[in-house]
């Protein structure tokens, strides 16, 4: 039978993993509500844009029945590539290139969100919704918020990302640092704050590598642009550096320092940036995790498997995921929800693993004398 059939279901965390999902389980009747700790969508600034792999991101919207909305929203071209040097010299451009059109057609993070809310029925997103803690009830959860409210939900889904409160109510697993450190910074109206930046950047992405470093560069559909800095620092390097976040000052000081022998070109983004920046230190989940499924919690996208973000999985593999899971729990196989989601926890893992694997491969090879042949060798 369906496991969670008159069950209630609650997902927390609002991110394109918990939504996919939420817009699943509607699809096949379920109850389900998302908590979501932002006070309204537009909350929080929303980073570089997304590409969506075949076999996971597009397979669980076009499951959904979102793929015409998808059609209607994504950024045709912003999938284009430039790899240069620290220099600013251009090695690999698509455009002459002729790797025009790739498999992983890039969107927005505000417009997937957008398409996934307005698929969801009304009142399902529940703002303001901070998780505070989880209390077993009977045989259902008792899920208690910030600003003092409380459910009770008889399945329980840990969707809230990369610091996840719930996965420790799964497993005391912890994740690893990956050696890297990402700083992420903004810069609004970029054709005219950083024209030489823009330009260079062309409407997609700039993947620049030198000193074993890493910058890399990303066009919105809104005129904006977002950089990331990639430095292998000490775990703690951020809090520890004394470097204030907030004052570009001191950003841009130790940006010159860090990226001495870089082009000047590159201070335009700094410089330029709409401040804060914010340091990312970066993590990876153990390649070989494994728990024992718990009857009526589980977890998915980065709460389950965080790991860095120079494979471009992590988005996807959330949303396959959502997909996987509502299938799981959807399926007339299962006997009950326990297993159900251990069906679905194993296969997950073992994704998950695999995909880490890479990820902390590439994490290694773009932060080392040989990152542009790396890159190079990946792309052709």
């Amino acid at each position: 039978m369906n496991t969670i059939k008159h069950k209630k279901i609650a997902i927390v965390g609002g991110g394109p993993g918990g939504l996919t999902l939420a817009r699943l389980l509607q699809m096949k009747g379920a109850d389900v509500n998302v908590y979501e700790r932002d006070t309204d969508k537009d909350a929080r600034p929303k980073g570089a844009t997304l590409d969506l792999h075949e076999e996971s991101g597009l397979a669980a919207l076009r499951e959904a029945g979102l793929m015409d909305a998808f059609k209607a929203n994504y950024r045709p071209g912003a999938d284009k590539l430039r790899i240069v040097d620290k220099s600013a010299t251009i090695l690999f451009d698509d455009d002459v290139n002729g790797r025009i059109e790739t498999d992983r057609p890039e969107i927005d993070r505000g417009p997937l969100q957008q398409l996934l809310l307005d698929s969801l029925q009304l009142g399902t997103v529940v703002w303001d919704s901070h998780f505070v803690s989880l209390t077993p009830h009977n045989d259902s959860w008792k899920i208690d918020f910030k600003n003092g409210t409380s459910v009770l939900a008889d399945v329980v889904i840990a969707a809230d990302g990369a610091n996840s409160k719930l996965r420790s109510y799964i497993t005391p697993i912890k994740p690893f640092y990956s050696g890297v450190t990402a700083v992420e910074g903004a810069v609004y109206h970029s054709e005219t704050a950083s024209p030489t930046v823009h330009k260079l950047l062309n409407g997609g992405k700039i993947f620049a590598m030198g000193d074993e470093k890493s910058l890399i560069v990303s066009s919105k559909g809104d005129g904006s642009l977002v950089f990331y800095t990639g430095v292998k620092t000490d775990e703690f390097w951020s809090r520890d550096s004394g470097i204030d976040f907030s004052d570009k000052a001191q950003v841009l000081a130790w940006f010159k320092a860090d990226y001495a022998g870089w082009d000047d070109v590159w201070l335009e983004l700094v410089e330029q940036a709409a401040s804060p920046f914010v340091p990312r230190p970066l993590y990876c989940m153990p390649f070989d995790q494994t728990w024992e499924a718990v009857p009526n919690l589980t977890m998915l996208g980065d709460a389950a498997h965080l790991m860095p973000p120079y494979a471009g999985e992590g988005v996807n593999m959330a949303m396959q995921d959502a997909l996987e899971l509502s299938q799981c729990l959807t399926s007339e196989n299962f006997p009950d929800v326990q297993s159900a989601i251990a069906a679905y926890e194993k296969q997950m893992r073992a994704r998950a693993s695999e995909i880490a694997l890479i990820t902390m491969e590439s994490t290694a090879a773009l932060h080392s004398p040989d990152a542009i042949s790396f890159l190079m060798g990946v792309i052709s």
